[in-house]
Parts: C-alpha cells; structure tokens; sequence
C-alpha cells in the first residue's frame, strides 16, 4: 500500500489576478468557475476524479472528520480529516498556515491537517494523531510532511503571543530577521510530533512568503491558497 502527497504551487490554473494561477480556495473571491476549473485540473493530475477529492471548511481549530468516501461538500468547521479508504484524498489549503500531511502505510491510514497559529496552538495535530489511532494507525509508524509556511524569519508577533503560544507548542518561539519576537510553526509541531512518538517527519524549508510561487496572505493580503494532498494509491 502506497501513500502519495502532493503540494501544489500557484502555478498552472486559470485564476485571473490576484489569484493568479492556480489557486484552490473558494472562499477567497476568485470566479467561481476558475476555482472549479482549477480544483478539476489537480484531482486530474493525480489521476483520480474531483468527487475523490475530500475539502474542509477550515476555521482554526481542532476538529477531527473521519470520513469513509466522497462528501457532498466541504467539511464544515473542520481542520483536519482522516481516512482509511483508498483512493480519497484529502486536501488542505493554505497560505502561510503548515499543511500537515500523515500517513501509516501499514495500516493504511492518512490524514490532513490544516495547522495555523489558533490550530497548533490548540491541539490540532494530536487530535489528528488521536483519530489516526481509532482507525488503527500507530504513531511509530506514521510518517509525516510539514509542507511549505511562513518561517520564523518572516513571522512576525508581538511578544505576549509567542510566549503564549510557546507555552502550548514548545519549540516554536523564533527570532525574525530584524530580531523582533516571532514564531516558528513548523519546528513547534516537528517538536510536538517527535514527543508523540512520530520518527519520520519531513519538512518542506519553502517559506510561503519569501517563495513567490506560493501563495501568502501575510504577503500579499486577499491572495488564493495551495494544497497539501494526501491519499493511499493501491
């Protein structure tokens, strides 16, 4: 049993400007039928179907779906998904936020996960861990992806939030490049997973700010959003 990840960039859509090109996310202000068109073309570059692809309607928290097949819709209030079912993949959207990509290849299990500031701070990922188990996961066994963010060179907070969120994700309180008090997402979950018992954990150094090929809202304010896609390909 395989499991395929897949991060796309904004390249290779339809979008018009601002959104240009290949942005995934309906909630942004891109035409409609760009968005459809674009979410066409990935689910299509993977070679599945687009009712094989799983959406969410991200809100920055700590919900966990477990769903066995193709949904209607997006998920509503829900930050991250899991499955055992082949041939699903699930996607999340960012720009800046860590898409969390998981996966036990033995057990056949995969999640996504959508971890902002509001999201790694609360939890998200060992919900997502926690769910993965129900289903038969071991967290030995997982491997995971910290696809492309915001680093903590370029985000930026004021003080009070990160010794906040530092006290929730150990790890990842940063300096920026201008030495002002900032956050690394990434190291805090690659901290927070190693802790749980994860041994594999891959991370994508692309910075969503600094790499103009991806989309940053902390960049570019009212901008489109990528992909982080998971599935198990038999």
């Amino acid at each position: 049993m395989r499991i395929r990840r897949v991060v796309t960039t904004r390249s290779g859509g339809v979008s018009e400007p601002p959104y240009e090109s290949f942005n995934l996310g309906d909630h942004v202000g891109d035409d409609p039928a760009a968005v459809a068109a674009n979410r066409r073309r990935l689910a299509e570059g993977i070679g599945l179907t687009p009712d094989r692809l799983v959406w969410m309607e991200q809100v920055h928290g700590r919900t966990v779906a477990v769903v066995d097949g193709p949904q209607d819709g997006p998920l509503e209030a829900t930050d991250a998904v899991v499955t055992r079912a082949e041939r699903l993949a699930l996607v999340v959207l960012t720009a800046d936020c860590v898409p969390v990509l998981l996966g036990d290849p033995e057990a056949g299990v995969v999640a996504a996960v959508h971890a902002g500031r509001v999201g790694a701070r609360v939890g998200v990922v060992p919900a997502a861990l926690e769910a993965m188990r129900g289903l038969g996961a071991e967290v030995g066994r997982v491997e995971v992806l910290l696809g492309p963010a915001v680093c903590g060179q370029c985000y930026e907070v004021p003080a009070a939030m990160r010794a906040d969120v530092e006290r929730h994700l150990p790890g990842s309180a940063a300096e920026s490049r201008a030495g002002k008090p900032s956050l690394d997402l990434r190291a805090g979950l690659w901290q927070q997973l190693a802790d749980a018992g994860v041994a594999r954990i891959g991370v994508d150094p692309r910075c969503t700010v600094e790499e103009r090929d991806l989309f940053s809202h902390r960049r570019d304010p009212g901008t489109g959003r990528i992909a982080g896609v998971i599935w198990i390909d038999s």
